[in-house]
């Protein structure tokens, strides 16, 4: 079976655990402290509208990374909760009253507005910082350099800085795992703990690679557009935010059609170099978790698939 007729899994590392998403659900799998294996499932909803959306080059990449953002906080959370509590304090769990913040906003929306913050973050700062430097370094297209610099290096920095906690560490090795069981899937190899470890933990559709896009997706955007008044510089940067992370996910969903492609394979080497940082190689306690995690998501799938060939 061809690549092109697999169905298409993604995923995202949680603490202590791995989420995969498929057509029709999303699964969390994670090692409890009593070194069980937990589940937390969520169907995928299918709303009409957004999947229109999704067909529309460039405004597409958009709704898939809130979509995303809102869905993954959603894991994240449960994982955050769950991992270091013994299972027979369960009980306990479900009857904590959720904060304010939680009942006002809900865990998805907060998930979207903490990428958001973030995002402003990473787009601003490296604007402020340019323009600090512009009476040493002047000049259009010297200043947009200077502020893609900037960007790079708060990029790389927050994630180097992030890494060396612990838990960071451990999630980052989880982030490998999962990239290694979509690679062994894709490959076509059975899913053991063996086939998996012998797989890159680097993958071209890593939301890793994303994010360096946008910075090198800025830097010609930025071009474009005037740096002499410092406010137009902050409100272009603000306006194109939607543009940047819509131009973004389609040159990461490029890279990824060309990978097999000699020499164009190369264009994706900047976000798999990125991800030496944010991936790290996994213990096989940590593969498992992974494998326990696909292995249910596609039990689901195929029973999904099962009922509606039923329905017809």
């Amino acid at each position: 079976m061809s690549n092109e007729q697999k169905p298409v899994f993604g995923g995202q590392a949680v603490v202590e655990g791995v989420m995969f998403g498929g057509k029709n659900h999303y699964v969390t799998a994670i090692r409890r402290k009593d070194q069980s294996i937990d589940y937390f499932h969520l169907p995928r909803k299918h709303n009409p509208k957004l999947t229109k959306l999704k067909k529309i080059p460039f405004i597409r990449g958009i709704v898939a990374i809130i979509e995303s953002s809102g869905n993954g906080t959603k894991h994240l959370n449960f994982s955050t909760d769950r991992y270091d509590v013994d299972p027979s304090e369960d009980v306990q769990l479900e009857e904590k009253e959720p904060s304010k913040m939680t009942m006002i906003l809900g865990v998805a929306a907060i998930g979207i507005l903490s990428f958001l913050f973030g995002k402003f973050i990473f787009t601003l700062v490296p604007a402020f910082l340019a323009e600090f430097f512009k009476p040493v370094i002047s000049g259009h297209v010297a200043q947009i350099l200077l502020e893609s610099f900037f960007k790079l290096l708060l990029l790389l920095g927050y994630i180097y800085f992030v890494s060396l906690t612990p838990l960071i560490k451990r999630v980052f090795q989880y982030h490998g795992a999962e990239h290694k069981v979509i690679n062994a899937f894709e490959n076509g190899k059975d899913i053991t703990v063996e086939n998996v470890q012998a797989q890159s933990r680097l993958h071209y559709r890593c939301g890793s690679s994303f994010i360096l896009f946008t910075v090198f997706v800025g830097l010609f955007l930025y071009l474009l557009f005037p740096t002499d008044s410092f406010i137009e510089r902050i409100l272009s940067r603000i306006a194109l935010i939607p543009v940047v992370l819509g131009i973004s996910f389609e040159v990461l969903q490029l890279t990824n059609k060309l990978r097999n492609i000699p020499v164009l394979k190369y264009l994706g080497l900047p976000g798999l170099w990125l991800q030496l940082l944010t991936t790290k190689e996994p213990t096989d306690d940590q593969v498992e978790v992974a494998i326990y995690s696909f292995k249910e998501l596609k039990r689901r799938e195929e029973e999904s698939e099962k009922a509606i060939l039923a329905a017809d």
